[in-house]
């Protein structure tokens, strides 16, 4: 994939559907040994960027052992309350705006700046990072747990005597602690027809940043390899540093009602 005009490779740290952790750090090495082969014809260098987003709270994140030259994160998947900058390696100031004029009659520039800065949203993220920092050890074990509890407690379950299939589980990966995407497999047991009839969870089938698609299912589990049918009757269920075993028992009893609400509904 990578061309003679290539100056960038972007890739995600985990993906926000599946929660599989991609391998920044490998990627980040071949393109060094890639870039020092390149340099020596004449080639530009080329960048690697990573979105930290999902990953950002919930495991390591270290810009160094990465080996990026860049790294975005988003506020508001760390903690509410906060926005999102971009590391930069080596830092450096990025964000130059529209020149600021002293109005008429000789619109006199003064100065170059980016917007006005949301002072209380940086201050937010900085407390926020702190508490990642001296705590993901333990977010990521109790988040983990509860995760897990939830896949375990819906095989057990089976909701309409259903077969849940685990959408994320890839023989080699690695997959963010507090996502699980699954579906429960059968006839007219799409996502979204689940969801609807239940009575207290509140959860998506895929990407929440993507459009209104209907009941075609994710391309990224598509692309996974993950069949038609089976994708199509996906749902995907975060935990966070707050949930407990007794709210992921609440979600299986309400899926279990939702499947026998529409079993009923097509006998």
């Amino acid at each position: 994939a990578i061309r003679p005009t290539t100056c960038l490779v972007s890739i995600m740290l985990a993906n926000n559907e599946t929660g599989v952790i991609m391998p920044v750090a490998e990627l980040s090495q071949r393109v060094r040994a890639l870039n020092q082969r390149r340099a020596a014809e004449g080639l530009p260098r080329i960048l690697v960027h990573t979105d930290a987003a999902q990953m950002i709270g919930k495991g390591r994140v270290d810009v160094q052992e990465l080996g990026v030259d860049y790294l975005t994160i988003v506020g508001h998947k760390v903690w509410p309350c906060s926005r999102g900058p971009a590391a930069v390696r080596p830092l450096r100031h990025l964000c130059w705006g529209a020149r600021k004029t002293l109005g008429a009659p000789h619109s006199l520039v003064t100065h170059q700046r980016s917007n006005t800065e949301n002072t209380p949203m940086i201050a937010g993220l900085g407390q926020a990072a702190e508490l990642v920092s001296k705590n993901w050890e333990a977010y990521e074990t109790h988040m983990r747990d509860v995760r897990d509890y939830l896949e375990a407690r819906l095989e057990v379950s089976r909701p309409g005597s259903c077969l849940i299939h685990l959408n994320s589980h890839f023989t080699g990966s690695k997959r963010l602690c507090n996502t699980s995407n699954f579906s429960i497999l059968g006839p007219g047991l799409q996502g979204r027809r689940v969801l609807s009839c239940c009575k207290t969870l509140l959860a998506s089938v895929g990407a929440a940043c993507h459009s209104e698609k209907g009941d075609r299912p994710s391309s990224i589990l598509l692309s996974c390899g993950i069949p038609y049918d089976v994708a199509q009757n996906a749902l995907r269920l975060s935990v966070g540093r707050d949930t407990t075993r007794a709210d992921v028992d609440l979600v299986v009893q309400d899926l279990v009602q939702a499947v026998a609400q529409l079993d009923q509904d097509q006998a």
